[in-house]
Parts: structure tokens; sequence; C-alpha cells
């Protein structure tokens, strides 16, 4: 078993209501942790979030998630971005937040 860090995460209401969840993860993530293995390991674990955060086909973020670490959007990085130290040692969560759109 590759070695693994236990990754805080934190999603937006509508996700967290449907995988049933109360409150903030734990996922034991494989090294390296990036932005692809926490999602890779989010979707393994509630499989009702496939499709929900990346495309099915594509993988690609879906338009209203943003994702965030230490502050920094890292939404339009690439998907084997290293998170940062905070993050990747359990100290601040990884952020999925709902975008918000209108005028």
């Amino acid at each position: 078993m590759p070695d693994t860090t236990a990754i805080r995460v934190q999603l937006p209401y509508h996700l967290r209501t449907l995988a049933h969840i109360d409150g903030e993860l734990n996922l034991a993530v494989p090294q390296p942790i990036t932005i692809r293995a926490v999602l890779d390991t989010l979707e393994a674990r509630y499989p009702m979030l496939a499709g929900t955060i990346r495309e099915h086909d594509t993988l690609k973020r879906r338009p209203f998630l943003r994702f965030f670490a230490c502050e920094e959007d890292l939404s339009l990085q690439p998907p084997d971005t290293l998170l940062p130290a905070p993050i990747a040692e359990g100290r601040e969560p990884f952020l999925i937040i709902g975008a918000i759109a209108g005028g």
C-alpha cells in the first residue's frame, strides 16, 4: 500500500448533503499530494460524488466549483499540481467551494 497522508477537505453544502457527510472530511490520500490525488480519493470513498466535482469523461473541474488551498485559488492549475505543505501535512483544509454567478 502506498504511503498516505491524512488530508482535510471541506465541501460545499450540496455535495455534503449528496454524500451524507456532516462537516469536514479526513481523507487518507496517497503521495504525492496533488489536486488529482485528493479528488481521486474523494470520489473513490464517496462514489456518489463522481461527476459532481469533475466531468465524468474528461475529469475537468466543473465550471461552478473552485479549489482553494491556503487562501490561494488553484482552480485553473493542472490536476497534478502539488498542494502546499500546510494542506499536505493536514494543518489546513483543501477547500472545494461552489462559485456564485449572476449579475
